[in-house]
């Protein structure tokens, strides 16, 4: 796979003098997939950086079976405060912007700092029919199938979309396997996660659902924390849109400690659900967790991943990890499912123990990391997909 993306985009808003970047890393049958992110400080080679690991996560999940169509990988990125009252517009110029891509090339959705409601909006006020029209030529039935995804979008279960739960199961469903293959019981193994939105919030549901404690969760206003044990749905309840919780919603034992002291809380899983590049060279010192499941988008940086291999510590990889959201649109949208929560659940866990497990099998075999696994599996299926459906 060649290491330059076949496309990338620099914009700078004519307002604000906001910049944002779009990079498509690779075309398949003429359509990538991958979200839009703002944040302040974002930067072309993050975008790039994400829109290859897109490549990974299409190819990762190819079912020659399946009337999910693999798709290239793209990436979009806007540098601005999503709390800023200014983001919103730059959003807006930002799609119109990128409007003939939308169009034809990329599809996309929501990422850090935007939900898919806001995209959505923002979207058909930049007159675009939707942020996946680019997909809607390989679909057997258009109608039917943006009809079938509506509906899932619209389902909810106990307070929560069923598009945000999907991506957190995929996180959680990672951990339950390593743990499994590990011998380790649910019961009492503790959990440590940075960020309770989209991703974050979703994991820490289904991870204290199957009997793990969730004993530390941060956000943009401190770490929360206690051994005993958080009250998640409780947590999850008091947050706004952003994921940051409303501190009123504490319990007696809950305490409030310093956004970074997640890094050293005393668990054996940690869950980086935020930013990219959370985890680095010198903070991995801090870290005691047995294992790191990265439900955010390259949250460790590669030579903070040496040292913790070297301790022992097993980092499950974000292509893997935090792949069923991406997954979960198409399979929808092509009509692997339909819009049902309990179909979703079954495949995003059949998927995952089939992905995850052939993934630290392919490591163990090897003598080498998860993440180096995953590529090998990549680097194996992308000939297969571009023989029968074509490659830019």
């Amino acid at each position: 796979m060649s290491p330059t993306p076949l496309l990338s985009v620099r914009w700078t808003d004519h307002v604000t003098g906001s910049r944002g970047h779009l990079v498509i890393d690779r075309l398949v049958r003429g359509v990538a997939s991958g979200g839009l992110r703002m944040r302040e400080g974002c930067t072309a080679e993050e975008v790039a950086g994400l829109a290859r690991g897109m490549t990974m996560k299409e190819a990762l999940h190819y079912d020659p079976s399946a009337r999910y169509v693999p798709l290239g990988g793209a990436k979009g990125g806007i540098d601005c405060d999503p709390r800023s009252p200014e983001a919103y517009g730059v959003l807006v110029r930002y799609l119109r912007a990128m409007r003939p891509y939308v169009e034809r090339f990329w599809t996309t959705g929501e990422d850090l700092g935007l939900t898919q409601d806001l995209v959505d909006r923002a979207a058909a006020e930049a007159g675009l029919v939707s942020s996946v029209q680019a997909v809607y030529p390989l679909l057997e039935d258009e109608a039917e199938a943006r009809k079938r995804l509506a509906d899932a979008f619209a389902i909810e279960v106990d307070g929560i979309g069923l598009d945000e739960l999907v991506g957190g199961l995929g996180v959680a469903e990672s951990v339950l396997v390593a743990l499994d293959r590990a011998g380790r019981a649910y019961e009492g193994t503790r959990v440590s996660l940075q960020g309770l939105g989209t991703m974050g919030g979703a994991t820490a549901r289904f991870l204290a659902r199957a009997g793990l404690r969730v004993v530390a969760v941060a956000d943009v206003r401190g770490t929360i924390a206690n051994p005993e044990g958080l009250d998640v749905e409780a947590l999850l309840a008091a947050r706004d849109a952003h994921g940051t919780v409303d501190r009123s919603a504490l319990r007696p034992g809950d305490r409030e400690e310093p956004r970074d002291a997640w890094l050293s809380a005393d668990a054996e899983v940690l869950v980086p659900a935020a930013v990219s590049y959370a985890i680095d060279s010198v903070n991995q010192e801090r870290i005691t967790a047995r294992w790191i499941a990265e439900a955010a988008n390259m949250p460790i940086l590669p030579e903070a991943e040496e040292a913790l291999a070297s301790r022992g510590v097993t980092v499950l990889p974000d292509v893997v990890v935090n792949s069923c959201t991406n997954a979960w649109w198409w399979w929808t949208l092509f009509g692997d499912i339909e819009a049902d929560a309990g179909q979703a659940f079954d495949r995003v866990r059949q998927a995952m123990r089939t992905l995850v497990g052939g993934m630290l099998d392919r490591a163990e075999a090897d003598g080498t990391s998860p993440r180096a696994a995953a590529h090998a599996l990549v680097e194996e299926r992308l000939p297969v997909i571009a023989e029968r459906y074509g490659w830019y």
